[in-house]
């Protein structure tokens, strides 16, 4: 079941892509909510937040050691750890659909734009990644506490 959550961020995420490279100029912005939410077609060639610009194989390889890690921890973890696992699967689904993009073009195709906020601009592979970190910070938490109690 973790496997088919990550090929479903996968594909949701190039799918998303696709739409946003097929029916927009490169930063074409189109308010959803104006001032708040916009579709902005951008390209990122670094990582979160614009940083490490133009490092691309470096984000290969270190994507390729992620993969590998998530997959060791996933068949380790499995049905027992429902919570990580799941955590984990966002995560190889959001890794491997932002390492396709590197791959592909050496650059990452954003376009979800929070304007309200001045936030940077990210795509479904970057909400994954994120919610699957936070999931994981969770379950330490939740796992310490009980630890401790």
């Amino acid at each position: 079941m973790y496997y088919l959550i990550a090929a479903a961020i996968i594909a949701l995420d190039q799918w998303t892509k696709w739409l946003v490279v097929k029916n927009m100029e490169q930063g074409q912005s189109i308010p959803l909510f104006a001032d708040v939410l916009h579709l902005t077609s951008h390209r990122n060639m670094g990582a979160a937040f614009g940083i490490l610009q133009n490092q691309r194989w470096l984000f290969v390889v270190i994507t390729i050691a992620v993969v590998i890690g998530i997959l060791v921890t996933l068949i380790r973890a499995g049905k027992s750890q429902p919570r990580v696992s799941l955590a984990l699967s966002l995560v190889l689904g959001g890794a491997i659909g932002n390492f396709i993009d590197r791959i592909t073009t050496g650059q990452v195709v954003d376009f979800v734009d929070f304007t309200l906020i001045n936030f940077p601009i990210f795509n479904v592979a970057d909400v994954a990644i994120t919610v699957g970190v936070g999931l994981l910070l969770l379950d330490v938490l939740l796992d310490g506490k009980r630890k401790s109690a």
